[in-house]
């Protein structure tokens, strides 16, 4: 009865002291966990904004270009068209008040007269086919110049869009810097121990988990290889290997191993292959996740994926289910 008492005061002890300190302390850092979890997200996303934005805005460089070396082009061409009319303008100046083919109607030698007429007629046709050569050639030279003002203005709003969507995603960064370091030296060490343990166990599991999937053949099953085996390298936005990630670039690195083409967006990629509903998924399928598009994974099994998950994290298998990123969709390559 005596040694019962003792135990109980023993457990009260402990909840009155103890379990105060862990309520208080063990939420805040948590709670902290949780914020900087949810900025790294939001800068994640921004970060394939950028990507979608950066690959835009190369499509868009590499038309302007193009259309720069059309208008470039018909520039010359007009150029040499206008020594042509220079010369026939001139021409017509030193003829004086009556044409060549007044002057022969009025002349006295017939024999002349019929002689030349032909010879004459085709020069005059000569020459107004030049006038017309160079009335379109100068109608396009303009089309082309309001090409070529209109899509350097796309280019400029794209790269304003892509410098826009980088800055997002440092801000959040440094704001969960920011919180980070409102923590004690202790509980920042805490936090960075606990992100690490659990990043550790995942990437076992994924390592342990990947041989399932070693076996899927095919271009999904090559893709698959190569991406099972960056498990535990770090995430990084706007890298593409070969040891730093962000989501797209992995699955365009994946899929370049196997021999498909794809662009570094979790957005552009979207646009590629055939759509799969979801009820008939195959390892191999990428899937997405956000509104708009921010995430990309592949697909390996039952509610399963392999990805590049976030700022702060690193490559592996995980769940489908993206939080507040919902699922959009599929594509098979």
């Amino acid at each position: 009865m005596r040694l019962s008492l003792r135990a109980a005061m023993a457990f009260f002890v402990a909840a009155g002291i103890l379990l105060p300190i862990e309520a208080n302390a063990a939420p805040s850092l948590i709670e902290v966990q949780g914020r900087v979890r949810d900025l790294e997200e939001q800068a994640t996303t921004a970060a394939e904004g950028a990507q979608e934005a950066k690959y835009q805005l190369s499509k868009l460089t590499k038309a302007l270009t193009a259309v720069q070396q059309q208008a470039s082009q018909q520039g010359e061409s007009v150029k040499q068209m206008n020594k042509t009319i220079g010369a026939i303008a001139a021409e017509q100046y030193k003829a004086g008040p009556l044409s060549q083919s007044l002057e022969l109607l009025f002349s006295t030698d017939p024999q002349l007269y019929l002689s030349s007429a032909g010879a004459l007629e085709a020069i005059t046709r000569k020459k107004s086919e030049d006038l017309k050569k160079f009335s379109t050639a100068t109608q396009r030279l303009n089309a082309t110049t309001y090409t070529v003002s209109d899509k350097l203005a796309l280019v400029k709003a794209a790269e304003a869009r892509f410098k826009k969507q980088l800055a997002i995603a440092n801000s959040k960064l440094a704001e969960a810097e920011k919180l980070l370091a409102k923590l004690t030296a202790a509980e920042r060490e805490r936090l960075a121990r606990l992100n690490e343990d659990q990043e550790n166990a995942d990437q076992q599991n994924s390592l342990a988990e990947g041989g399932k999937y070693a076996g899927v053949s095919g271009r999904a099953g090559t893709a698959i290889k190569y991406a099972l085996a960056q498990i535990g390298d770090k995430y990084v936005f706007g890298a593409s290997g070969l040891t730093y990630w962000d989501c797209s670039g992995l699955t365009m690195r994946a899929f370049k191993a196997a021999g498909v083409s794809l662009p570094h967006s979790s957005r552009a990629q979207y646009r590629y292959g055939k759509a799969i509903p979801r009820n008939q998924l195959q390892a191999g399928d990428l899937v997405f996740f956000g509104k708009p598009i921010s995430h990309v994974a592949i697909y390996l099994g039952p509610n399963r994926m392999l990805h590049a998950p976030r700022s702060g994290s690193r490559v592996k298998i995980a769940t489908m289910d993206m939080g507040r990123k919902p699922y959009i969709g599929a594509r098979r390559l």
